[in-house]
């Protein structure tokens, strides 16, 4: 129970940590067009994102995969900012087919974001006999983090939208619209070339 414990922390504090903000932009970018009545599919993106996440993780734990970080760190943002040009050219409604399109978003995207956490990952548990246990436990931990993020996204755009009467279409396009003026100035200093 205590190595659960230990793993389901470390998933938590790397979402929920300052450091981290590159993951807590992300997760807004890809959520931001949902209302709150919307949460089963904004569930299902989010556990995309870990399933890909892990994978990553996975194959780095087993010395499987090792791609340079100066690439993985500059890949990050473009993420972020992917997604949220996304979000301002479809502001309308997740449709069926915007709902797919995020779904491969937040599971490929996924991918490239657990890179950004393997070299430590694999250290970490490099030296236990089983890899897959502190694997899922970690993935626990991550997506009970990007629940609370998502709760806290879903509760502020159902407040900003009943009490300020401030407009679904304006919520996402402004909050995209920082969340693209926070992440494309990581991509200007990432450039690895």
């Amino acid at each position: 129970m205590d190595n659960f414990i230990l793993y389901f922390k470390l998933g938590l504090n790397h979402v929920l940590d300052i450091l981290a903000y590159d993951h807590v932009l992300f997760i807004i970018v890809l959520t931001i067009i949902y209302n709150f009545n919307q949460w089963k599919k904004v569930v299902w993106l989010i556990t995309f994102f870990t399933i890909g996440h892990s994978i990553t993780l996975g194959l780095a734990a087993f010395d499987l995969l090792n791609i340079p970080l100066e690439i993985v760190e500059f890949l990050i943002p473009v993420t972020i900012c992917t997604t949220g040009f996304f979000n301002l050219l479809k502001t309308s409604s997740p449709t069926d087919r915007k709902q797919k399109t995020l779904l491969f978003f937040a599971l490929f995207f996924g991918l490239i974001h657990g890179l950004g956490f393997s070299n430590y990952f694999r250290l970490l548990i490099g030296k236990e006999d089983d890899k897959i246990l502190p694997l899922i436990e970690f993935a626990i931990g991550i997506e009970a983090a990007q629940i609370i993020i998502v709760l806290g996204i879903l509760f502020l755009g159902l407040l900003l939208q009943t009490f300020f009467k401030v407009s679904k279409r304006d919520w996402v396009l402004v909050g995209s619209s920082v969340v693209i003026g926070i992440a494309f100035p990581m991509i200007i200093e990432r450039i690895f070339w």
